[in-house]
């Protein structure tokens, strides 16, 4: 369910990468679905491999060259896909920016955060547990160390 739910947020994203930018544009509403799969698809698998081998330019942009990594997949989106057209470099590169910016506040990559356990498991830990044994002081034993006289 949540792939479903992830490949809906990219077809909204890539939907407003259309109407907001002018060099993207799709044919039919089918290649509007097809192009979202595509670049989910890249995203999965080739992006990672992206980013690896691009670390240096990543790091030494300060992380700009992501965007000409999703402009390059956003472009090859448009090669795979008949009927999604991307006009050029730079259109891609802005889609791409608004690409990820719809995704990121409809939550693409969104994760639940784990959850904790319960307390009750806490209670029963510490009320079960063994009890310790006295740590050991440090010096000579009561009554055994150096007379301070006044």
């Amino acid at each position: 369910m949540g792939i479903l739910f992830r490949w809906f947020i990219l077809t909204i994203a890539v939907w407003a990468a259309t109407v907001i930018q002018t060099g993207v544009t799709f044919d039919k509403p089918w290649d509007l679905l097809m192009a979202a799969l595509v670049l989910s698809i890249l995203n999965a698998f080739v992006k990672p491999l992206l980013r690896l081998i691009s670390l240096p330019f990543i790091i030494l942009t300060f992380g700009f060259f992501l965007l000409v990594i999703n402009a390059l997949l956003l472009w090859l989106t448009a090669t795979l896909v008949p009927g999604f057209h991307v006009g050029g470099f730079w259109p891609a590169v802005r889609a791409s920016l608004v690409i990820s910016i719809v995704s990121f506040f409809l939550g693409y990559s969104r994760r639940p955060p784990p959850t904790p356990p319960p307390r009750w498991r806490w209670f029963t830990r510490a009320a079960s547990a063994p009890p310790r044994a006295p740590t050991p002081r440090h010096g000579p034993p009561p009554g055994k160390g150096p007379i301070i006289d006044l």
